[in-house]
This record gives C-alpha cells, structure tokens and sequence, in this order.
C-alpha cells in the first residue's frame, strides 16, 4: 500500500511538472509521436497490403499446381536463357497426365487469348479478358455463378459455340437484360452466353472472373492454334483431399519427366509452380519493408528519446531546490527517483498514444474517402505502448538518478 502511494504521489508530482510547462512537453512529445507514428503506419500499410496480396495468391489455390514454361522465382538471380528455349504445355502433355494421375482432383488445360473488344449490339466491353479451358476448369478454380450454369461435359468435348462471362461483361453488355440466350461474336464466331460469373472485385495480382469470356477448349482450338506461346497455354492440377502439395508434385514431376522423355541426369524442362513460392517472395519482400520502417521509425524515436532526456536534465535543474525541500521533509531517494522516471514516461506514452491517434485518424479517412481498410494489428499496438514505456524508462533514468542523489542542503542553497 505504501508502495502505492508513493507512486500516486510521484505521478501527481509528475503529471503537475508535465501541465505547468505545455510547450516543453509538446516540444518532447513531438520527436516520440512521429516515431510511434512513422512505424505504426508502415507496419499497418505493410499488413493490409500483404493480407490483400494474400487474399490474391489464396484464390490461386493452396493445393494446386501450375505446369508452365517459366518459373515463379523472386530475386535478381533469374536464368532466363536457360528456360527459353523450354517446350510449352501441349495438349499432348495433358492427355498423358489426365491419364496417368492419380493425386488430382481436376486436371484443366488453359489458355489467356487476350484483351478483346466485344461488343452487342450497340454496347460494347473493352479489355474482355478471353480465355479457354477444358472440362476440369471447375474443378481447380474456385468460383460462383450470378446466373446460368457451366459447361457441360459434352459440351467440352464437342467444342460447342457457347460461353461464360464475367459480371462486367454482362453489365456492360446487357445492361437491365439477362444476358442467358444471347449470342455475342468471339474471335469472329458467334457463341451463345449460358452462365454469367458472380461478381469478385480486383485483386492485387489482377486474377478476377469479372471481365472474363470463358470458351470451351475444344471451341478455341478450331479457331486459334491453343499451342502457341502467346496464350500463355499452362496445365492446372488441383490435388484431391487428404494429399499433400507435396506428394502431388513429386508425383507430377515423375510422369511430366515420362511424358517428355527425360533422362535421369537432364535437367527438368518444365516449371511446376504453387502459390507458396508467392508466399515466400511475398514474406523476403515485407521482411525488407517492414525493416526500413522500423529502422525509420526507431531513429525519430531516438532522436525523441535525446529530446525528452535533455528536457529531463532541464526540469531536474530547475526544480534542483523544490527537490532539495523534499528531501529534507523526510522524502527518500527512491521517490525522486520513481517521480522523474514517471515524468518521463508519460511523455513517451502520450506521445505514442498521439501518433496512434493520427493513424487511426488516417485509417477512417482512407475508409471513407478511398474505400480502403487500414488494418492496426492489436500487437502492434500493444508493441508501442511497450516501446513507448521503454524509452521513457531510457531516457529518463539518468536524470532521474542525478534527481534522487542530490544533497538536500546543497539543493536548497542553489535557489
């Protein structure tokens, strides 16, 4: 209880110090705030940003792999020359999978045809996204459907004229129509809309069904040679439940190795790429940032720290005779000491609780003017009060202890 008291005393010694001089303690809360400020923003940016990018790299699929021509690799070091010269997927290739695997799920030969202008009758979409794909399309993506249906399997198999579109190729196209029964003209053919995709909104790595026009593989394979290296062709294959990523690779590896022929030394020449390569990019990347800004934000909280140590030494000296009175009547060391120390770690924490204000502050005004949520991690939060307290309690002691070792009769002469 004692204890208790003296420290409500030390606070009201300190608290009363703090209002007596405004613009010293504004002065002193200016170097912390920005500090706390400067890395509660970064922090928060660097969370919300990498919950958006991960929200994008989880609608790749967490159980899915993607044969292609090129690597996903982050980093400087890209030996581009060695995989130019690599086969695409072929249509080969993913017959002789469909037939071989077994770990898969759904097993999709892709294409991306390109931006188009598509347009019905006097309304018309830039930057239709046309792509192609057979049957098993459904089966590794992950989607929902506003209207109509998918393809069916001898609809795949046939190649009929028929197509999926996104919702703002419906809006765009068929504004207060249903766009189910109307026929529009893809890659100068005309193909009828059977289904329209549910609505998703942008993501960061742009992979959305909103502008897409979906066509049946075998469709676009008697329009366009689906090889070619401009579509981008890549085999999906999406694991089936209870097997690891990892068994679906090795055992993609094995039969894509039997597929093209490859001898026990010869290098792969194909890429198997899953989003947790995105993953790990994603996490070197954000280690960076989040390092820069907290060796930013550390320095301005050093450099606030310097601030409120030198103001410390200024409020010890002038109060060097109110300290020798205590003394004297009786106070001991330990609450000079506790009051000082008190006095500056309230300024840090006002100043942390003032720069998370300001991003707070900033996080509504991006809610309601930019329509973009600012996560502030609790952690962080808690992060700062801590950081806020140590540097008070660094700032402060040294000062504090010269406080709490002054000689009473000498601190009173010196008035």
């Amino acid at each position: 209880m004692i204890f208790f008291k003296l420290f409500a005393e030390s606070f009201v010694f300190a608290f009363s110090a703090l209002r007596e001089n405004k613009l010293r303690t504004f002065l002193s809360l200016l170097g912390v705030t920005i500090g706390i400020m400067t890395i509660l923003v970064v922090f928060s940016a660097v969370d919300t940003f990498r919950g958006k990018l991960q929200e994008s790299v989880d609608r790749l699929g967490s159980n899915t792999i993607y044969i292609q021509k090129w690597p996903w690799q982050f980093g400087g070091n890209y030996p581009w020359w060695k995989y130019m010269n690599r086969p695409q997927p072929s249509i080969r290739d993913f017959n002789k999978l469909q037939n071989r695997i077994s770990a898969a799920n759904g097993i999709a030969y892709e294409i991306g045809i390109g931006n188009r202008l598509i347009k019905y009758q006097s309304n018309s979409v830039e930057g239709a996204q046309l792509a192609a794909a057979s049957h098993d399309y459904y089966k590794t993506r992950v989607f929902d459907f506003d209207q109509g249906r998918y393809f069916t399997e001898a609809e795949s198999r046939a190649g009929s004229a028929i197509a999926i579109i996104g919702s703002d190729i419906a809006e765009g196209l068929f504004p207060n129509q249903t766009p189910i029964g109307k026929v529009i003209s893809v890659l100068g053919r005309k193909v009828t809309v059977i289904g329209v995709f549910k609505k998703e909104g942008e993501d960061m790595l742009g992979v959305s069904s909103d502008k897409t026009i979906l066509l049946p593989l075998n469709f676009a394979r008697n329009v366009i040679d689906v090889e070619a290296e401009r579509y981008g062709p890549h085999i999906t294959v999406k694991g089936r439940e209870g097997v690891s990523l990892d068994e679906l690779e090795s055992e993609l590896q094995g039969i894509m190795r039997s597929v093209r022929r490859l001898s026990p030394g010869q290098e792969d020449n194909f890429a198997l790429n899953k989003s947790t390569i995105l993953t790990a990019g994603l996490d070197q990347m954000f280690a960076i940032v989040n390092f820069a800004g907290a060796f930013i934000g550390g320095f301005s909280i050093l450099v606030g720290g310097f601030g409120i140590a030198n103001i410390m030494f200024v409020s010890v000296r002038e109060r060097t005779h109110i300290i020798g009175i205590q003394k004297s009547l009786g106070a001991k060391n330990y609450f000079i000491l506790l009051q000082f120390l008190i006095e500056s770690v309230i300024l840090c924490l006002m100043g942390g609780v003032i720069g998370l204000s300001v991003v707070y502050l900033l996080a509504f005004i991006s809610k309601i003017f930019f329509d973009l949520i600012i996560v502030v991690d609790f952690g962080k939060v808690l992060l700062m009060f801590v950081l806020s307290t140590v540097i008070g309690l660094i700032s402060g002691i040294i000062p504090a202890y010269r406080a709490s070792r002054l000689d009473p009769v000498e601190a009173i002469r010196s008035k």
